[in-house]
C-alpha cells in the first residue's frame, strides 16, 4: 500500500494557497504522489503546474475532474500541458461530480452520468497515449505537438457502472470517503467486474480525511468537510448504516453546514469519522494538516526527513481507508 496526498482547496476561511502549501510539505516529507484536487477555487492543471513548479520530485495527478464539464481533449491537453511545463509524469482522475456542481456551477447538464463516465474514459485513455505527429483527434487535421502526459488514468467509482467503466478504462479505481465495510463491498464489486471482462483489475486507491492526535480545530475541519457528503445518494446509505440516520435526515431537509456539525453525535467527534472501530487507523490518500500529523514532526536526535508511508494502491489492498482523503469542502 502507498500513500499519497491530497492538495485541495478548502470552500471556507482558510488560505487560497493552502493546498500548495501542503503539496510542498509532501514532497519535502518524501511522498511519492499529489492529487491536484478541482473545486470551485483551484483549476486542478494549474494548481498541478503549480505544485510541479514549487517542489522536486512528487508524482502529480490532476482531478476528479467532472466529465459532464471537461471533453476528453480538454482533460488530455491540460495533463499534456502540465507535464510539459513540469519535467513531470502528469496523470488524470475523472468522476461524474454532483448534479449541485455540474448544473448548480458550471450550467452544464449531468445527464447520463454513468454512460457519460464510461465514454471519456475510454476517450481519455486513448489519447493519453497518442504521440506526436499524430491526430490530435482522429479527423480532426491537426497534430499533437506535446508528448503524451505519461500519468496514470483513474476513475473514481461507486456505482455499479462506474466500477466497470473503471474496470475497462482505468489504470486505478478512486473511492472518496468510504467506510472499511464499503471499502470491502465496492472491492469486490470491481473484482466481479473485472473477472467477468476478463480483465486485469485495475489498482484501488482511496481518500479519506485523516488528522494524527488532532486538535479540536482539525478535527472540526475534518467533520465540516464530512458533512457536505450526508445528502449525496450512495454516501447518505453509508452513513445511515453507520448510525447517523437523524444528521442525514437532517441533511435530506436542507440543514446548513453549521447546524449539521452541531447535530453530529458525539462519537463522530472522538473517532474523526463514521465507521471506525476501535484500534483502527486509516491508511489512507492523506490530505497535510499543516502542524497536525506526527510525520510533520521532527523527533529529537533524528536528522533524515521521514519518508512518506504506503498508499492504497493495487486490488489486494483491504484498504483501510484515504489517501484515502475526502474533499474538505464536501463533494464536488
Amino acid at each position: 500500500m502507498d500513500m499519497s496526498v491530497v492538495a485541495v482547496g478548502r470552500e471556507d476561511d482558510s488560505p487560497v494557497e493552502e493546498p500548495l502549501r501542503s503539496a510542498v510539505l509532501a514532497d519535502r516529507l518524501g511522498y511519492r504522489e499529489v492529487w491536484a484536487g478541482e473545486g470551485p477555487t483551484w483549476d486542478a492543471f494549474v494548481l498541478a503546474a503549480a505544485i510541479g513548479a514549487a517542489t522536486e520530485q512528487v508524482a502529480l495527478t490532476a482531478g476528479p475532474v467532472p466529465v459532464s464539464v471537461r471533453d476528453p481533449l480538454t482533460i488530455v491537453r491540460g495533463a499534456a500541458s502540465t507535464a510539459a511545463i513540469t519535467g513531470r509524469p502528469v496523470g488524470v482522475a475523472l468522476g461524474t461530480s454532483t448534479k449541485r456542481v455540474v448544473e448548480g456551477v458550471h450550467g452544464r447538464p449531468r445527464t447520463r452520468p454513468a454512460a457519460a463516465l464510461a465514454e471519456s474514459a475510454a476517450a481519455v485513455r486513448t489519447l493519453m497515449h497518442s504521440v506526436p505527429g499524430e491526430p490530435i483527434v482522429p479527423g480532426s487535421g491537426l497534430l499533437r505537438r506535446l508528448p503524451p502526459p505519461g500519468g496514470t488514468v483513474t476513475v473514481a467509482a461507486f456505482g455499479q457502472r462506474a466500477v466497470a467503466a473503471a474496470v475497462a478504462h482505468a489504470d486505478r479505481m478512486l473511492l472518496d470517503l468510504v467506510s472499511p465495510e464499503q471499502v470491502r463491498m465496492l472491492r469486490a464489486r470491481m473484482l466481479a467486474a473485472a473477472e467477468k471482462a476478463g480483465r486485469t483489475p485495475p489498482r484501488l486507491a482511496a481518500w479519506l480525511p485523516a488528522a494524527v492526535d488532532p486538535e479540536p480545530e482539525a478535527l472540526t475541519r475534518i467533520l465540516r468537510g464530512v458533512v457536505g457528503y450526508l445528502a449525496v445518494p450512495g454516501y447518505s446509505d453509508m452513513f445511515v448504516d453507520a448510525g447517523f440516520a437523524a444528521v442525514v435526515e437532517l441533511a435530506a431537509k436542507g440543514a446548513d453546514p453549521d447546524t449539521l456539525l452541531r447535530a453530529l453525535p458525539p462519537e463522530a467527534r472522538r473517532h474523526g469519522r463514521p465507521g471506525r472501530r476501535r484500534g483502527h487507523r486509516p491508511r489512507p490518500h492523506r490530505r497535510l494538516r499543516r502542524g497536525r500529523t506526527r510525520r510533520d514532526r521532527p523527533r529529537p536526535g533524528h536528522g533524515r526527513r521521514p519518508r512518506g508511508g504506503t498508499h492504497a494502491d493495487g486490488p489486494q489492498a483491504g484498504v483501510t481507508p484515504r489517501e484515502a482523503c475526502s474533499r474538505p469542502s464536501g463533494p464536488q
